[in-house]
């Protein structure tokens, strides 16, 4: 039987969601390990998004194909309790046929990014921390430049192929005080995403919000779509993978 379930995580102590060579420490690896513990039957995890070392998740959708006599919530229950801490499946249910990432529709990622006059070290795995002021109005001028189908070269390569034409459906920044500081939260929706995509995205805007960059350079280096011309990165710890979504 296949199952589906949404799966959350904080991906600082794993090499990202992809299994990889030998012991590498993997969600997915660390997920395939849990079911088998659980049913003694080798299985592969199928996720909706390759999230990249260090980005956390609270809407991960994953699927795998097990035998199980018992309820939906027995096996919940029974993954759970062989994850580690940091892992943990928050649904599951049958789903014949369900395939995470190729049926997904789009996808939605945040990435926060807090603004401190001193080093936060309980906020270091959450936020990508900076201490100078960023512009409400610039970011909002660059964000909306993204929305819409655009060939987004400039931000990253496609995990597989060379087509590089992508549709964001929402690109928007939003502004909170808190204790520690002021956050700057990035909220963008796309039906897939390049890698790293979301990270350069953020560092540019962050750049143009800062006042090093024009609003017009920003675009001028989007429209010409050349991943050289963008060598940083914003941090993987300040971004999270919080919805999937399907037709349903």
């Amino acid at each position: 039987m296949r199952y589906r379930a949404t799966l959350a995580y904080d991906g600082t102590a794993y090499q990202g969601f992809q299994r990889q060579a030998g012991e590498t420490p993997t969600i997915q690896l660390t997920v395939e390990r849990a079911i088998r513990r659980v049913s003694s039957q080798v299985v592969t995890v199928s996720g909706a998004g390759r999230t990249d070392t260090g980005v956390h998740a609270s809407g991960q959708v994953i699927a795998f194909d097990v035998e199980w006599r018992h309820s939906d919530e027995a096996l919940l229950r029974a993954i759970n309790a062989n994850l580690p801490d940091d892992v943990a499946l928050q649904d599951i249910r049958q789903q014949p046929g369900f395939r995470p990432r190729f049926d997904a529709r789009s996808r939605l990622y945040r990435y926060r990014v807090l603004v401190t006059a001193v080093r936060r070290p309980l906020e270091r795995y959450r936020y990508w921390q900076i201490n100078y002021s960023l512009d409400e109005d610039l970011l909002g001028q660059s964000a909306g430049l993204l929305t819409g189908e655009h060939d987004f070269g400039a931000f990253g390569k496609p995990p597989r192929g060379d087509n590089t034409v992508r549709t964001v459906y929402q690109s928007m920044w939003s502004r909170t005080e808190a204790d520690v500081g002021v956050v700057w939260t990035y909220t963008v929706e796309a039906n897939a995403f390049l890698q790293h995509m979301v990270r350069r995205m953020v560092w540019m805007q962050v750049k143009v919000g800062q006042g090093r960059m024009g609003v017009e350079a920003f675009e001028e280096t989007f429209r010409r779509a050349q991943l050289a011309d963008l060598r940083s990165i914003a941090p993987a710890h300040g971004l999270t993978l919080e919805a999937v979504r399907y037709n349903e």
